[in-house]
């Protein structure tokens, strides 16, 4: 018999109700986060739509998984939005941004945060949740790393805003790709991964790794295309001011794309679901971004 198509319907809605509840459980979860941090959280950029976008974006990107399999990257996202705030719009000399770094980093290793670093002190209980997966105490330093990686590249960043005001070139796009970590997306993927990943997933980190390092640097570009405007009034960099065009953004993008699928394929038949993770990422970020942003106003 042929299933009718109001049934189809049907069970389409229900998926598709499935990860809207997903994602009301996360935001309610990640607006606790906010309150307990109100300093690192101000209404202005951050409001709820952003804290919602974030959470939607991780039901999406895992539709079958519980709120507790999701709450380690929807809590490091959110986090990460609060450091790429602190860098980009509050640290205003070179020795801010080293004494952030070097704060996270400290924490990341096991040090306590210093007081009032509320920073510090959010990113403690994200590393105390991860240290309580069994993965974690043999996959510290791969965690480190991605940590390390995000941070140096935000610092980066920074230095080359700060040289482009002194009236110093930009980095081309192969550069600026090449710091694409900035984004923040691999160590939200790596630290996922880690806290609740299966057992051939966690022997194949360093593969998955290289493959969400190349969808990071689609989703960089994807972003760059929806936040030109933004990016412009707030000071930020953009591929579209590196002396490239839409359209040769969007070719970029299609070339990245085409080689994620080559980095896929190996992956496909050990890793169905962190590849199937992936291009959901690819995917919802394509649409989400071809209308929307994560930030709110100044």
């Amino acid at each position: 018999m042929t299933e009718s198509a109001g049934a189809a319907e049907f069970r389409e809605a229900r998926k598709r109700g499935s990860v809207a509840a997903l994602a009301t459980r996360s935001q309610r979860d990640l607006l606790e986060c906010v309150a307990a941090h109100p300093d690192l959280f101000p209404d202005r950029p951050f409001d709820h739509t952003l804290v919602s976008a974030v959470a939607l974006a991780n039901a999406f990107g895992s539709p079958d998984a519980t709120a507790d399999r999701v709450r380690v990257a929807n809590r490091t996202a959110l986090w990460i939005f609060a450091v790429d705030w602190l860098l980009d719009h509050v640290a205003a000399t070179r020795a801010e941004v080293e004494r952030l770094v070097e704060g996270c980093l400290d924490v990341a290793d096991g040090r306590p945060p210093s007081p009032g670093f509320s920073l510090g002190r959010f990113l403690a209980g994200l590393r105390a949740e991860m240290a309580a997966a069994p993965a974690f105490a043999g996959r510290e330093v791969l965690w480190m790393d991605a940590l390390r990686d995000m941070l140096t590249a935000m610092a980066r960043e920074w230095d080359w805003k700060a040289a482009a005001r002194e009236g110093e070139t930009l980095p081309k796009l192969e550069e600026y790709l090449g710091n694409a970590d900035n984004f923040g997306s691999s160590f939200v993927n790596v630290s996922h991964w880690i806290h609740g990943g299966d057992p051939e997933t966690l022997r194949r980190l360093d593969e998955l790794r290289i493959a969400s390092d190349e969808v990071q640097r689609v989703l960089r570009l994807l972003n760059d295309l929806a936040t030109y405007e933004r990016d412009m009034a707030w000071g930020d960099l953009n591929a579209q001011m590196l002396g490239v065009g839409r359209d040769e953004v969007l070719e970029r993008i299609e070339a990245l794309t085409e080689e994620c699928w080559r980095l896929f394929a190996p992956l496909r038949d050990p890793c169905p679901d962190e590849v199937a993770y992936l291009e959901r990422q690819l995917g919802y970020s394509a649409g989400f971004y071809g209308g929307a942003d994560y930030w709110g106003e100044l």
